[in-house]
């Protein structure tokens, strides 16, 4: 008598699974992993303005060259969307509205150092980024241990820091010559092995973006406060219950935010040649687009969901697609479509989100 073993049965999800068509997966894949989607429309975005070029409907050339010299945009708004992913995924609506202020406050502050007083460059970037980090312990004590809601404490804290920006030189900026030298910062620069065949990339990519992008990867990915900060933002309650320092985790996510907000500022000054006290909040200021690049980039409004490669290729994707804006017009028209087209881009992430949710459970 031959014993046949009990094989089990295969569960409805992956029977399920199995039954999807090609297309039905695709769109799945679309809509749950950001990372697919985002690389999508990086790709669609740049064959549609090559293919305007070819036409001759664009005021300039849009190639490589121009792509990767557009990329110097790229360095304070990724750092800008990393610091909003540390604070979103505090979760309990966690939000910083400040970090274009602080970058304005800091980078006064780096220019008085560096410009004024005279500092070594290296002594005033870590008295920038220290700064910064006090303003967002400032925004984190506020929120954590007071118990105010993000959007209202660091809304005051933004008018608080602006005000300061302005009034602590008599809204003069600082434009020495050691500051005017920084300007140096942003050449485009070529890559070693591979820079006859590609085209040279912004130097700010390599000591700041690259940097930070390494450092917060580790920082959520390699370390025990990442994966506290990823609990508490799911559920702080449970994470309190099963003894985590909850109050901690989120102050620290607040200065970290700052942190990089300080070092962007150094950036800044190096991009506008001067210490100004507007820098970060003049226009539309900095922090709308760094939530929108972070909501773009998958990163959950509610908290606990995101990825530092999510941030990095939506801010690819923001920076690109407002490079060929700017060439679709004449004169300042183009600036003023970047403003609807980052409306867009933002209601499009959060329908996206929603359908996501609906179709296939929040992931």
């Amino acid at each position: 008598m031959t014993i046949v073993e009990a094989q089990p049965a295969p569960s409805k999800e992956s029977s399920a699974t199995s039954r999807e068509s090609f297309g039905a997966r695709a769109l799945r894949i679309l809509l749950t992993q950001r990372i697919a989607l985002l690389a999508v429309l990086i790709v669609a975005v740049v064959v549609i303005f090559f293919i305007q070029d070819a036409g001759g409907y664009l005021t300039a050339s849009y190639d490589f060259d121009y792509m990767s010299a557009s990329l110097i945009n790229a360095v304070p708004l990724a750092m800008l969307g990393l610091a909003e992913l540390f604070v979103i995924l505090s979760g309990r609506g966690g939000i910083d509205l400040s970090v274009g202020a602080i970058v304005s406050l800091a980078g006064m502050v780096f220019g008085f150092a560096y410009g004024q007083w005279g500092w070594p460059l290296w002594a005033a970037i870590v008295l920038t980024a220290v700064f910064g980090a006090l303003l967002g312990a400032v925004n984190g004590f506020l929120v954590s241990y007071v118990g105010f809601p993000a959007l209202i404490a660091t809304l005051a804290t933004f008018y608080a820091y602006k005000s300061i920006a302005i009034v602590i030189n008599n809204q003069q900026p600082i434009s020495t010559k050691p500051i005017q030298d920084l300007y140096s910062i942003t050449r485009s620069v070529e890559l070693p092995l591979f820079g006859a065949y590609v085209p040279n990339v912004p130097l700010g990519i390599f000591t700041f973006l690259l940097p930070t992008v390494v450092a917060v990867w580790l920082l959520l990915n390699r370390t025990t406060y990442g994966r506290r900060l990823y609990a508490i933002g799911t559920n702080d309650v449970a994470g309190r219950w099963a003894g985590l320092p909850v109050r901690d985790t989120r102050m620290k996510a607040y200065v970290y935010a700052g942190l990089i907000s300080g070092l962007v500022a150094v950036v800044t000054v190096g991009q506008f040649a001067s210490a100004r006290p507007d820098a970060g909040v003049s226009g539309n200021g900095m922090a709308l687009p760094a939530i929108t690049i972070a909501v773009l980039g998958g990163v959950a409004i509610t908290g606990g969901i995101g990825r530092v490669a999510g941030v990095v290729l939506a801010t690819l994707l923001i920076v690109w697609l407002n490079a060929g804006i700017l060439l679709a017009f004449v004169g300042n028209e183009g600036s003023q479509y970047q403003l609807l087209a980052l409306g867009a881009v933002l209601v499009f992430a959060a329908l996206l989100n929603g359908l996501t949710n609906r179709r296939y459970g929040a992931r």
